[in-house]
């Protein structure tokens, strides 16, 4: 079977131990999304003889409209490792398994609109409905509150627009506030400063507004943890984000223990 692998030729010239590996990787990523528009996995390994030994010169990925666990789409996502160390033995099963760990550089990219339809999600809307910390129910006569229509729109300067509505006890209290976005651990997006806008809330309402927006905004601290959407085998960390027009860029790294099988 090598032997037939050493005979094989693509139309870009890349030799048999790239070929294999480049096919072999696009159909390994591509099954650990939902969906996807693109993605485009390119593995460098010359001399081939190298994979024989399970060394990668290079692995690249880039994809766009990628969606993981059904509901949180991701406008770009691309990473680069350098050398991998892999099994040579699962490449001719169809397969890429990992002999050590490696890192990668790790750029996403999150359009406004995806942010949005995220709050959507099953994941998110069970932190943000039928809540009973003590501090909701003393507003709601011992019911449970629930923040719903939420969205963002965001700013210059990595900060935020954020707008939801509060159901308590039948009534509907609107929120509007500003805050800078932030990083804690490398893994947790913040949500610093946070600045009551009272333009969108009735005069009689913004007292209880306030109260309610307070209680958000610590709901949004704690949810947005990276380990809570990982892939398995795969942890990423972050350096830095920022807004970009109607689109928000992070910047990081991934530790790849092992590539999963499923996203």
């Amino acid at each position: 079977m090598i032997g037939g692998l050493v005979g094989m030729n693509n139309n870009g010239g890349a030799d048999w131990g790239e070929n294999i590996l480049n096919t072999v990787a696009n159909q390994t990523i591509r099954h650990l999304f939902t969906r996807s528009e693109l993605v485009d996995v390119t593995v460098r390994c010359n001399p081939s003889s190298k994979l024989l030994q399970g060394t990668v010169d290079s692995f690249k990925m880039f994809g766009q409209g990628l969606v993981i666990r059904r509901d949180f789409r991701t406008e770009e996502m691309s990473f680069e490792t350098d050398a991998v160390s892999l099994d040579f033995g699962s490449v001719l099963k169809g397969q890429i398994s990992l002999k050590q760990p490696t890192q990668a550089i790790a750029i996403v990219k999150l359009s406004e609109t995806d942010i949005n339809h995220a709050f959507s999600a099953e994941l998110v809307r069970n932190r943000l409905e039928n809540l009973t910390d003590s501090r909701l129910t003393n507003l709601s006569g011992g019911e449970p509150v629930s923040f719903r229509d939420v969205r963002l729109e965001l700013l210059p300067q990595n900060r935020i627009k954020l707008f939801a509505n509060a159901d308590v006890t039948n009534q509907i209290v609107p929120i509007s506030f500003s805050c800078t976005l932030g990083l804690a651990k490398r893994r947790r997006i913040t949500f610093n400063g946070a600045e009551f806008e009272s333009d969108r809330v009735p005069e009689e309402l913004q007292g209880i507004s306030k109260i309610l927006m307070g209680v958000l905004v610590e709901i949004l601290n704690d949810m947005v943890d990276l380990d809570r959407f990982d892939l398995d085998g795969v942890m990423l960390r972050l350096n830095r984000l920022e807004t970009q027009g109607k689109t928000l860029l992070f910047s990081g790294y991934a530790q790849i223990e092992r590539i999963p099988r499923t996203g």
